[in-house]
This record gives C-alpha cells, structure tokens and sequence, in this order.
C-alpha cells in the first residue's frame, strides 16, 4: 500500500528476492508515480517511467479503501500475508480501521511496515515530506556542493532510496525473526532517521569531535590528495587515502619531489595544504586525458575513476557484463519493450530478478478476487459499487 518511491522501492527490494508483492491501490489513479517521468504518453497511460522503474514483478489490485467492502477485501488479503508496507501519513490507517492494532487481529503473524517522513510518533509526525524536504530536514544538503554554492539537493531521491532500503533491511530481518518472536511486529520507518543514520562519519564528527560539518565540494575531508582533479579533457577522481597511495601517485605523475616535503609529506600535512597539493597535481594532470591517468593511476595502486554521465555509466562494459539491467518486451499497458535495474547485488553468481514486467493498474484485481473466492457476479457487483 505504498506511493512514489519509498514504498515501492523497499517491495521492489523484496520481490527481485523472490516475495509475492501485492500492489494495492486506489481505483482510477493508482500510485502517483504511473503519472511521473520523461515520457508525457506513458503518464497518461498510467504508465510513467517513474513507476516502471520500481514495479517490476508485482502484482495490482485496486481497491476503495474508504468503502466497506474494500477493507473487508483487504482484510482477507491480510490473513495471507507476511507483511504489509504502507507509507501513508501516521494516523491515516487508523483512521480506516486498517491500522497495525486492527489487522494484527487478522493476521497475529503479520509484520506491519509503515514508512514515513518523520516516524510514527513525535512533535513532526503529522507532517507532510518528500525526498528534497527529507534532504534539506537531514542536514544532506547543507554538505553538498562547494563553500560558494552549498546548499545542495543530491541528484537523485536519496532519502526516499535510503528510507526504502531500510525498510526492505528491517522487513527481511523480521522476517527471519519471526520463529523466535512467535509473532509479527510493527515496524516504524523515519526517512529522517534512516537518512540520518547513513551520514555516520559527519555526525559522530560533530557528536563526538565537536566539528560543525561543511560543504567541501568534491573533496574527502578525510584526507587529501583525495577528490576531483581537472585533467586535459574533463575530470577524474582519485583517492590516495594511505601514505603509500600518496607516494605511488607521486611516482605516476613523475613528481616523486612531493614525497618529502614537509608541506605533504604526513596525512595531517597534506590536509592542512590541501590547496596547494591539488594546484601542484593539477598542474601534472594537465598533461594527459581523464582516460589516460585513471589507466595509470590504477596500474600504480592509486584508486581513481573518470568523472561520466549517467547514460557513459550504463554503457560501461562492466556494467553491462554483469547483466544490471532486466529487459522486458511488449509490456501490456504500453505494448514498448524497456529495461529496468535490478538489485545492486549477486547471489551465487546470479543477479536476483523477477519474471513479470511493470503491472498496469489493476491489472491482476480479477486473478485475485478469484482466488478469494469473489465469483463473477460478486466482482461485477463490487465494482459497480465503486469498490474496484
């Protein structure tokens, strides 16, 4: 019972890892995300790349959750669930009789997940929150971008991502609790928390060091020759966190002169001359492409990596080797062929993935009223009620 991004994005988690995922939503529009996305005809189909990306695999039903025989249907949903996941605002599945306390009387064993902006209690709890209100609450974008420039948005829904994962981290390990516990749970996801509990380093810096974090643009505030450098044709990160990283980077850019002085020559020195080190590295890296010295950067055992796009990183070779991408053909609802992501990780050498492509709206109401035992003329009438 889930909308836009977090939601979705925690079930689409779990059903790439082989949970039967059931969409449920309300009839007409269903989730915002079949509006959203690059392409104006897949939105009005209902069909937006918003919601392709996250949907794979799951199955729809639309139900009225305001009319009677909409929560009875849910209702008997619940009984044959592990889990329900909903990101709706705290108090508004109370407020239909649809709350933890209402269907755990259903369903004992059930494992109740509710996502929301701020948690399901506390002096915020009732506010409304997206992703960017999540990233600038947070303290993310008061670190993003240069000293010049911050704040800054991250370029992609961080927050809801982070709150998705974690939800999808919680679900799983009550899952695997559930023998021991000997009942379900309710589970209370804060896209404020779990953002926050992502940014370890910069918060017990400032919990423990009493260092007020800053925006540092694209440098490690860790150490240093760690960030962007500009090179002959674009930009090219390299990470030379350890002293012999250091040394090594030195002895490829042919500056071996570096390594002892003294304005470099330890971690809090380099730090402290951050400045300097990268106009003198620069100044090296001005003499070949972003190409070339991540080739001999990474031969020398100095990490680095060009600086692409999102379409250079999708055509990487790697990326497409190790089968990222799932491709579905004539998708019903949009009769297009499309490739989604998948899960960010291997088993046993196979990338988790699921047969079935996006759902259209309410594509699979009649497959499971039927398996809950509503014959056709039942369905008719339900839907004639406005019900489905």
């Amino acid at each position: 019972m889930t909308n836009v991004l977090a939601g979705p994005y925690c079930c689409h988690q779990l059903a790439h890892m082989g949970a039967e995922v059931i969409k449920v939503e309300m009839p007409n529009s269903g989730d915002l995300a079949r509006q959203l996305g690059a392409d104006p005809e897949l939105n009005q189909q209902k069909m937006g790349i918003s919601f392709l990306a996250q949907n794979a695999g799951k199955k729809s039903i639309t139900l009225n959750l305001k009319h009677s025989k909409g929560k009875e249907i849910l209702k008997q949903l619940v009984k044959t669930a592990d889990v329900l996941v909903e990101n709706f605002r705290p108090g508004v599945m109370g407020r239909l009789g649809l709350g933890y306390e209402d269907l755990k009387i259903e369903n004992p064993q059930l494992i109740y997940c509710a996502i929301s902006g701020y948690g399901a209690d506390g002096p915020m709890k009732h506010l409304p929150a997206y992703d960017q209100i999540i990233q600038g609450m947070s303290g993310v974008m008061s670190i993003t971008g240069a000293p010049e420039n911050a704040p800054y948005r991250v370029g992609y829904p961080i927050a809801d991502t982070i709150g998705g994962m974690t939800a999808a981290f919680a679900i799983a390990s009550a899952i695997a609790g559930r023998p021991q516990a000997g009942s379900g749970c309710f589970i209370d996801v804060s896209m404020l928390e779990s953002t926050l509990a992502t940014m370890g380093w910069v918060v017990s810096n400032y919990l423990i060091g009493n260092k007020q974090p800053v925006p540092m643009g694209n440098d490690n505030f860790t150490a240093s020759p760690s960030g962007t450098f500009q090179t002959q044709d674009g930009l090219l990160n390299m990470a030379a966190n350890k002293q012999e990283q250091f040394e090594s980077a030195c002895q490829a850019i042919d500056r071996a002169d570096l390594i002892n002085d003294e304005r470099f020559s330890t971690r809090q020195a380099r730090v402290e001359n951050r400045k300097a080190l990268t106009e003198l590295i620069e100044d090296e890296f001005i003499r070949k492409s972003a190409v070339e010295w991540e080739k001999l950067l990474n031969q020398a055992g100095v990490p680095a990596g060009r600086v692409i796009t999102v379409p250079e990183a999708l055509e990487l070779p790697q990326i497409r080797q190790r089968g990222l991408y799932g491709e579905f053909r004539n998708v019903p609802g949009i009769e297009r062929d499309i490739e989604v992501v998948r899960t960010g990780f291997k088993v046993d050498g196979h990338r988790p993935s699921v047969n079935a492509p996006p759902p259209a709206l309410g594509e699979h109401t009649q497959a499971i009223l039927n398996e809950l035992g509503y014959d056709p003329v039942a369905q008719t009438e339900l839907q004639a009620g406005g019900v489905l």
